[in-house]
């Protein structure tokens, strides 16, 4: 049993100013953190003991569904991430550490070394020097590890820091079907684990974005401040990252009309914009207008068409195989093409640049436009009657439309709805991206030699710590899930000067521990309401209320957090009835 007294709980009354949702205020005033810098955080006892509770539930499922726990470097020797596939992509993200030299205009422009964000490249280097069959296979390993990530606005505490803690795995399969059982096993470690949280969430699909693969889900946290969309269906069950997300609106049997008429340039004087020629005297609408939007893709442009009332989704790019995609600039636009943005037009025969271009990729949406209008290729000129089929100049239909709330299910035609919500943990299925890139190559029976198939698995344990603040605090403070609470009891002594008092206390808090709990002892000189207050700030699922007109009357106040409720138990009683709590909620991890 810890004595207040003795450790360290420095409680704020006010919120920092810096502070913008309630979990970061929660973290701050409950005495858990305090910022050492933008984005970088000191963990103090009570957001420390907190942690290592995470951490140890992660290690339980991990280790329960057959993932191995190693420890690999935070310092990485930037050639592995020049021979792995995302170096160009990750780069900017990443700290360096450079040799100490005189003069700062001597270091290289690459670094010696970098800070790790995630452990690809290390794991996949290490696999493929130590495994070579596939006798050796499957293999899953797994580290809870410093990570750092040069977040250009860190913010919201931990949600978005520089420095953070994170579990990452990484699996190694002989098969893809191996693969597959691989990631559904992580799947069900991952359920269990928050689960044991004390969280609320969903399994979304995700998007991969630079760590690639062929697929991916994102384990999200509802919650009114997440940095996250997702759109879901009551009624089938799908659930999306937004990035990710598809919907019903373009039917499979979708007939496209006929041509109206012949191809008809007309001038558009002044008119940039989606919303200028639905105006008047044009008046053509958004749905009725193709948007011809230019990217660079390592360093090719390409071209993205749209329906005038969409908006790209920008991840979804991410499907046609560039290392790197930019939106393209005015002047390399008007090179390009020979007109603005809001004169572009993707229309066969009047594209100037067309044999520069790395590809013409057009959204599926554009079907429902069928008959329309885009610009000309010339600054003040459209061109109408535009035929998706007979006119359009598309390399490829692909998904690239941000999906909008209200929009029919992919799977049962249902409206989408939109939440928000925090990303707590992400699984990819990588494929051989990787172990292609470092020759981790497994021999068969045959020997005959493969790529290992790869799965890689991250929870971001600090963001865990807040998400379950996020979504569970109240006005008072904080009501902590029992597993995951830095103490389970706090027994508030009143007067800490009374021998009896504390007699009774030790002999309360002892029977809480043999229940399993851990147990604080508010033995500070401090009034009732401070005490009281705090209790309910720092959100300790028990209080047991010591005091001396309670003696008298041969009665202890025990009071539960999550629902404030408040019972008078019986001295004689009250050690079995903190045992009986305690080992009850211990039970339910």
């Amino acid at each position: 049993m810890q004595r207040w007294s003795e450790t360290f709980i420095p409680t704020l009354k006010e919120s920092p100013a810096e502070a913008e949702i309630p979990s970061h205020r929660l973290l701050l005033r409950a005495g858990l953190v305090r910022k050492s810098g933008a984005g970088i955080y000191a963990f103090l006892p009570l957001g420390l003991r907190a942690l290592r509770k995470i951490e140890a539930l992660c290690r339980e499922e991990l280790n329960r569904h057959g993932a191995m726990e190693v420890l690999l470097p935070a310092v990485h020797p930037v050639e592995l991430w020049k021979r792995g596939p995302r170096w160009e992509a990750a780069r900017e993200v990443m700290y360096r550490v450079d040799s100490a030299a005189s003069d700062p205009a001597t270091l290289p422009a690459d670094p010696e070394y970098v800070l790790g964000p995630t452990h690809e490249e290390i794991i996949t280097a290490l696999a493929a020097a130590e495994i070579a069959s596939y006798r050796d296979l499957p293999k899953n390993f797994y580290q809870i590890q410093t990570k750092f990530r040069n977040e250009i606005r860190p913010r919201f505490g931990l949600m978005r820091a520089r420095e953070f803690i994170m579990k990452d795995g990484y699996s190694f399969d002989v098969s893809d079907e191996a693969a597959v059982e691989t990631y559904e096993r992580m799947r069900q470690a991952y359920e269990g684990f928050f689960t044991r949280c004390g969280l609320e969430f969903s399994m979304v699909e995700a998007d991969t974005g630079v760590m690639g693969g062929s697929h991916s889900h994102e384990f999200m946290v509802p919650a009114a401040v997440g940095d996250d969309d997702v759109l879901y269906c009551r009624e089938s069950g799908y659930a999306s990252n937004r990035e990710r997300a598809r919907s019903g609106l373009v039917p499979e049997n979708l007939r496209i009309p006929e041509p109206e008429g012949a191809v008809e340039e007309f001038p558009t004087p002044g008119v940039t914009t989606i919303a200028d020629l639905s105006a008047e005297p044009y008046r053509v609408p958004a749905d009725r207008q193709y948007k011809t939007l230019v990217y660079i893709g390592d360093g090719r442009p390409f071209l993205v068409v749209l329906r005038g009332c969409d908006d790209l989704e920008e991840a979804k790019l991410g499907t046609l195989g560039f290392q790197q995609v930019r939106p393209a600039r005015a002047d390399e636009t008007s090179e390009l093409l020979g007109a603005e943005p809001g004169s572009l037009g993707a229309v066969r025969g009047r594209m100037p640049g067309r044999e520069r271009l790395a590809g013409i990729y057009a959204d599926e949406a554009i079907r429902l436009v069928g008959n329309g209008t885009t610009g000309a290729n010339r600054d003040g000129f459209h061109v109408r009657n535009i035929h998706v089929e007979r006119d359009l100049d598309i390399d490829r239909f692909g998904d690239f439309r941000r999906v909008q709330p209200g929009e029919p299910c992919p799977q049962c035609g249902k409206p989408l709805e939109l939440a928000r919500a925090i990303e707590v943990g992400h699984i990819f299925k990588l494929g051989t991206k990787y172990s292609e890139a470092f020759e981790a190559f497994y021999t068969d029976t045959e020997r005959k030699r493969h790529p290992m198939v790869m799965g890689c698995y991250g929870i971001g344990i600090s963001r865990t710590l807040q998400a379950v603040i996020e979504q569970r605090h109240d006005e008072k403070g904080i009501i902590w899930p029992w597993n995951v609470a830095p103490f389970q009891v706090v027994i508030t002594l009143l007067d800490p000067g009374d021998a009896n008092a504390v007699e009774v206390a030790e002999r309360l808090g002892g029977a809480a521990e043999e229940g399993g709990a851990d147990v604080l002892l508010d033995d500070r000189d401090a009034r009732p309401g401070v005490k009281f207050n705090d209790a309910d700030l720092i959100g300790f699922p028990v209080r047991v209320v010591i005091g001396r007109r309670g003696l008298a009357g041969g009665v202890v106040e025990l009071h539960t957090r999550h629902d404030g409720a408040c019972e008078q138990v019986a001295l004689e009683e009250a050690p079995d009835r903190l045992r009986e709590i305690a080992s009850g909620l211990q039970r339910a991890r």
